[in-house]
């Protein structure tokens, strides 16, 4: 292990102290990123914290593979996330990871309440608290960015990690912006950053990432970056992007549309990959030492309304969960309207995905009369309206009146207080993400440890089944649980899960074994299982039980590519994934 990735920097909000750890051996057990984040999560943060305390902490951690391999681009965040009230984990890319490595660090641990609005500057050893009161406010978080690039320099390698108003509001999905295209975006990081007053978190570093082997190492590199660009799989993220299932996935009635009343949306090909890649596509940015250059960034132009021939210009990041939560799931018909709400959630600094599946159910209650305009605030709710959605989110962000507050802490909140629990697409209180394509992956949102499509790839075990014979209930949860305790070693080292294809445990037990580890497969699949059931001790030690949950009803009234889900078989297979986390205790 190199001499930095051992260091744990905890700040103090409270007191504004800060200490550096050396937990050489946490990091020897668990590699890094989630497996040490978890780990320390269940450390520092007591059980029955709540979630806006003080107690709660914030957790950001970086693997050996960061900074060294390509694909290995992403931070891991964990704390106890203020929707859900359990175990909150989050992903982001951009340069975090690289700045957090070159700065020294393996991880950074974020604890107390500053009394007033904060952000915290970390230049390899120096860390600064710096008042943050003039920028706490302020409308637009890519705004809050700029401002702090010229106030903060960036010598080496920097990451400006900040929150919206959303965030400040303790709106219980706000999300965390990065590098202004990248979002720790799931289950409320912003709200927990809000709550501590810690507007923003600037880190940098220009030390070395030593490596010892140096032929060894550059031989391994060059077979993973040629790997890499010449994979039919990543071509399509540099093409196309994960834009690309839009259309697949409308053709084999596998995309949720206006709240999942229906699988498919007739307008899918006007907000497709496709169609941005060819009206609106302005340029790909990559993550650092990516070659993929997955995000793609759509070019909106709109005319000043007073001024002939002016244009204000508009770069937007989009992908498919975007395009599904804020297009197929709420009705809107064009790319153009989905861009635009888009860009309203990241200047707000709000998750994407649960705010579309807030509004979704919010104009379904509206449709149906479970609430009226005495709720909305006079709006009137209609699938594919724009500019009422726009209307709609502000209200949320800013809680403008009980419906809003309850809007702003989740489907759960929302249909617990209004009624229509039958229609609200909820998973351990997180939102619906933008598959459904059959039994695999409505197993994976509710037994997955963050319950997003990523946790187990649901998705990908339908589409294989589709194609192949079909799976019991035990088959179908063995193949869920092996897959997740394997993204716990990719996560823990931390790689993109797109080079999931790539990063196979001979190429990971040979990267490993470059930077001094004694790891074999089957002992990465054994700790792979270990982190699992960390998270899942987090989750139990606040009162967690999978068992517990329900599958949203509606999710066995829409078809799926395999017909009418039914429910015996799905809870049979969370009850057999549940077996297998405790035989794996």
């Amino acid at each position: 292990m190199d001499e930095y990735l051992k260091n744990v920097l905890y700040i103090d909000l409270s007191r504004k102290k800060f200490w550096i750890e050396d937990r050489r051996n946490l990091f020897e057990e668990y590699l890094g990123g989630v497996g040490v984040a978890s780990k320390i999560l269940l450390e520092e943060c007591p059980k029955n914290a709540n979630p806006f305390g003080p107690e709660n902490v914030i957790v950001f951690a970086v693997g050996p593979l960061n900074g060294l391999f390509p694909l290995a681009s992403k931070t891991v965040a964990c704390f106890k996330s203020p929707l859900t009230k359990f175990y909150g984990e989050s992903h982001a890319g951009g340069r975090s990871a690289v700045a957090i490595r070159q700065a020294g660090y393996g991880a950074i641990v974020i604890k107390g309440e500053s009394e007033t609005p904060v952000y915290v500057a970390v230049h390899g050893k120096n860390v600064l608290f710096r008042d943050a009161s003039a920028l706490w406010g302020l409308r637009n978080s890519i705004t809050v960015g700029r401002v702090l690039r010229e106030i903060e320099g960036g010598a080496g390698v920097r990451t400006i990690m900040r929150i919206g108003v959303a965030g400040e509001n303790l709106v219980t999905y706000a999300s965390v912006n990065t590098e202004t295209y990248r979002h720790f975006g799931r289950l409320g990081l912003g709200a927990v950053f809000g709550s501590k007053k810690l507007k923003a978190l600037v880190v940098s570093g220009k030390m070395t990432i030593p490596v010892s082997n140096a032929r060894e190492y550059r031989e391994l590199y060059d077979k993973i970056y040629m790997t890499s660009i010449k994979s039919s799989v990543m071509r399509k993220y540099h093409d196309l992007g994960t834009a690309s299932n839009i259309i697949p996935l409308n053709t084999i009635h596998a995309l949720p549309s206006k709240n999942l009343k229906e699988s498919s949306f007739e307008y899918a090909e006007n907000i497709s990959g496709e169609r941005l890649a060819e009206k609106y596509l302005g340029r790909r940015v990559a993550c650092a030492h990516c070659p993929v250059a997955c995000i793609h960034l759509a070019s909106l132009r709109e005319p000043y309304i007073t001024e002939p021939y002016f244009y204000k210009t508009t770069m937007i990041s989009y992908d498919h969960e975007l395009l599904y939560s804020l297009g197929s799931m709420i009705g809107v018909r064009d790319a153009e309207g989905v861009l635009k709400l888009i860009d309203e959630v990241e200047k707000w600094g709000i998750d994407a995905m649960m705010t579309g599946t807030v509004l979704a159910w919010m104009t379904e209650a509206y449709e149906r009369g479970v609430v009226g305009e005495s709720e909305t605030l006079g709006l009137k709710l209609e699938w594919g309206s724009v500019g009422t959605y726009i209307k709609a989110i502000e209200y949320i962000v800013k809680r403008n009146n009980e419906f809003y507050k309850a809007a702003s802490e989740g489907l759960d909140a929302l249909s617990s207080r209004y009624g229509g629990k039958e229609f609200a697409l909820s998973y351990g209180g997180n939102g619906m993400p933008g598959y459904h394509t059959g039994p695999g992956t409505h197993i994976t949102y509710l037994t997955g440890a963050r319950h997003s499509h990523l946790d187990s790839a649901g998705y990908s075990l339908d589409q294989e089944t589709l194609k192949g014979k079909q799976l019991s209930e035990k088959e179908i949860a063995e193949k869920l649980f092996h897959e997740e305790s394997w993204r716990q070693i990719l996560s823990s080292l931390v790689v993109c899960f797109f080079s999931r294809g790539i990063y196979t445990p001979e190429i990971v037990c040979d990267a490993l074994n470059i930077l001094g580890y004694n790891f074999n497969e089957e002992e990465l699949k054994r700790l792979g299982k270990k982190i699992l059931r960390n998270k899942n001790d987090f989750r139990e030690r606040e009162g967690f039980n999978i068992l517990d949950q329900k599958f949203p009803k509606r999710i066995f009234e829409t078809p799926t590519p395999f017909g009418i889900l039914e429910e015996k078989t799905l809870y049979e297979s969370v009850k057999e994934f549940c077996n297998l986390l405790k035989d794996h205790s």
